[in-house]
Order: C-alpha cells, then structure tokens, then sequence
C-alpha cells in the first residue's frame, strides 16, 4: 500500500508540473512539491479530482478574475489560492 501511494505521489506532482500552460505548472508545481510529500491517501485522491479541473478556471480562481463555485471552495482550493510561488 505505500509503494501504491508514493507512486500516486509521483505522479500527481509529476502531473502539477505539466499542465500545458508554463503559468499553471509553476503555480501547481510548486504547490504539490510543497503539499503533496505530506497528503493523506485522502488528501491525495482529492488533489486528483482538483487536477481535472481547467487551467483557465484554476488561474482566473487564482488571480481572483472570477469568484470560485462554493461547492470546490475546499480546504485544498483555499490552500491553492494562497500558495506562493517562492
């Protein structure tokens, strides 16, 4: 079981790091470097489902274009949101 999730682990910041947009993968990557070495088996497959979301969505969120839907207004999204790049 923790092979499985160190793998997860791997490949979600694996994941972070190439979303196709340079401004996401340093935002994201960044994030799950930081985050993901310390996320729950939980944590993890939440972060998952966060991933499938739209860069477009996840910047406008991030740079507060747009109001993020209270229904992804999560302890994760809120980490996200105030995660700086260093």
């Amino acid at each position: 079981m923790i092979d499985a999730i160190e793998k997860l682990r791997k490949q979600l910041i694996f994941r972070s790091w190439h979303r196709g947009t340079r401004e996401m993968d340093l935002l994201l990557g960044s994030f799950a470097d930081r985050h993901v070495p310390e996320m729950s088996a939980e944590d993890l497959n939440d972060y998952q489902a966060f991933l499938e979301l739209s860069d477009p969505e996840l910047y406008n969120w991030y740079l507060q274009k747009e109001a993020v839907p209270a229904n992804l207004n999560t302890q994760l999204m809120q980490g996200f949101l105030n995660h700086k790049v260093s």
